[in-house]
């Protein structure tokens, strides 16, 4: 009765039949297995894997204890188990090992550190979503140096962060000529940006237009301007607030300077008065003031995408004879088919000049006037006919609707012209009343100006300037930091330059 097991409900487990299958396959050839050949092939994996004999005695019993696991408890071995050759075994071990082993004792760290592919890591899977994101984000700003460890999330959203708004304007060229790398800590690794630059002589409103365009607004008061302007006690004794070049960046990345005043008498006052020692190269003071007004124009002309004219009248004549002088002297644009050391030219032509705005500022009411205003852009459009300076086609006061009633084709010689009126004062009732009579409401209007308001065209000017082109200022996209090293490269050149050395020769 035992051998048949109707009398021992007990030999009908799993443990006793599976026992009676061994020992029958062991006893006689495969094909007359009860169990069929597809249980050879099943066994046969096992005993590649351990390498081994069977064990004998009560470890027999280990093995079907195995097979009889559920599914899900045995997909494991199901798999180092499989009958394909070897490429089908290593593929699945390496993606096992890669995913969940990467932190055990006996993996290598090359395979820990190394990713398990497009799918989602496993800090994500834990509940930390932001840790992928950051962290690519922060192998972008590292760049090749970064590690390939997880990130603190803390860390790369300060990356995100806005950039540092500034209060005040610094010194990019102090009063001594020497370039100043302060201003390096605002400048991040991006393209998006402008450069805007001004010249013109004493007083003509340079500071004040520059913070108008970049974070002031005119109801502010003066003193807080980011480009400090001249005070009272300044104006009277005929000095100049700024020295050597301001800088100041917005938040929008447009990039302002500031200069001195070109061609400065109270520059030459102080070097007279002070016996200020001069450079060797220079004999007298007054060549000594015009070599640094030209090389902070062709600086200017280098580095910046526009540089604004600013005149407080119109017009003097020395004024263009400078701007073609500093163009004549301007550094050759660097490129790629010669070095930086120095060359005389562009060989492909492509000389870069950046666009010129002419702004007249504390214009009169009758320059307004369509008449004049037309004969203003006559003169200037023929004192630059012979410059490369790009001084026409990207500034029109006819498209900002300051002149509602002329036509785009009233201006035939229309250049990069822009006028200014007088700035108002909120305390002072500047607008002429339309006088008494006898018609006491029409006394109560203002008076004719014959222009917007002052606040209105310095919104629209700041507009035209912002939409300029920001065309390429080197044989290379520049970012805010290739840019300040470019611009200190080209400071250096233009005080070296030997075109502005044999010039002084000829003043003196």
């Amino acid at each position: 009765m035992s051998e048949s097991g109707h009398s021992q409900p007990g030999m009908y487990g799993q443990g006793r039949r599976r026992r009676r299958r061994r020992g029958d396959r062991d006893a006689g050839p495969p094909g007359q297995n009860l169990s069929g050949p597809s249980r050879d092939r099943e066994y046969q994996p096992r005993e590649r894997r351990d390498g081994s004999e069977d064990p004998p005695g009560p470890l027999m019993q280990k093995t079907p204890i195995i097979l009889a696991k559920p599914p899900g408890e045995r997909a494991k071995p199901s798999q180092n188990a499989s009958v394909s050759g070897a490429p089908v075994l290593e593929k699945p071990i390496m993606l096992m090992k890669a995913r969940d082993d990467g932190g055990k004792p006996g993996t290598p760290p090359e395979a820990a550190a190394q990713p398990s592919g497009p799918g989602p890591s496993k800090m994500e899977k834990e509940g930390q979503r932001p840790t992928q994101p950051v962290y690519q984000i922060q192998n972008r700003g590292m760049g090749s140096s970064a590690s390939s460890s997880a990130v603190d999330p803390m860390v790369g959203q300060s990356k995100l962060l806005p950039p540092e708004k500034m209060k005040h304007s610094i010194k990019l060229v102090d009063d001594q000529m020497n370039w100043c790398d302060s201003a390096m800590e605002y400048l991040r690794d991006q393209t998006d940006m402008l450069v805007v630059g001004v010249i013109g002589l004493q007083g003509a409103g340079k500071s004040t237009v520059m913070s108008l365009l970049s974070a002031n607004t005119p109801e502010e008061d003066q003193r807080g301007y980011v480009f400090r302007a001249q005070t009272q006690e300044i104006k009277e004794r005929g000095g100049n607030q700024t020295t050597g070049i301001d800088f100041f960046i917005t938040q929008e990345r447009v990039i302002f300077l500031d200069t001195q005043p070109m061609l400065s008498p109270s520059i030459l006052d102080h070097l007279i008065n002070n016996d200020r020692k001069l450079p060797p190269e220079y004999n007298l003071p007054h060549t000594y003031v015009e070599m640094q007004s030209l090389q902070i124009a062709a600086f200017l002309f280098t580095v910046c995408h526009v540089v604004i004219v600013v005149q407080d009248w119109f017009t003097d004549l020395n004024l263009y004879r400078f701007l073609q002088t500093a163009e004549m002297l301007k550094p050759s644009t660097p490129s790629a088919s010669h070095d930086s050391t120095g060359s005389s030219g562009n060989d492909d032509g492509a000389e870069y000049y950046p666009h010129i705005v002419f702004l007249q500022n504390k214009a009169r009411r009758d320059d307004f006037c369509p008449r004049n205003l037309k004969n203003m852009h006559m003169v200037v459009d023929k004192l630059m006919a012979h410059s490369h300076l790009k001084y026409k086609g990207t500034l029109s006061m006819l498209d900002c609707s300051i002149f509602p009633g002329l036509g785009q084709d009233y201006l035939a010689t229309e250049v990069n012209m822009f006028l200014l009126p007088v700035q108002e004062n909120d305390g002072d009732d500047n607008l002429t009343k339309a006088g008494s009579g006898t018609y006491p409401l029409f006394s109560l209007l203002p008076g004719y100006r014959g222009h917007p308001a002052f606040s209105t065209m310095v919104s629209k000017l700041r507009s035209q300037i912002l939409a300029m082109p920001r065309c390429q200022l080197s044989h290379t996209i520049l970012t805010e930091k290739n840019w300040f090293h470019y611009a200190a490269r080209i400071w250096d050149g233009v005080k070296k330059s030997s075109a502005l050395s044999e010039y002084s020769r000829l003043l003196c």
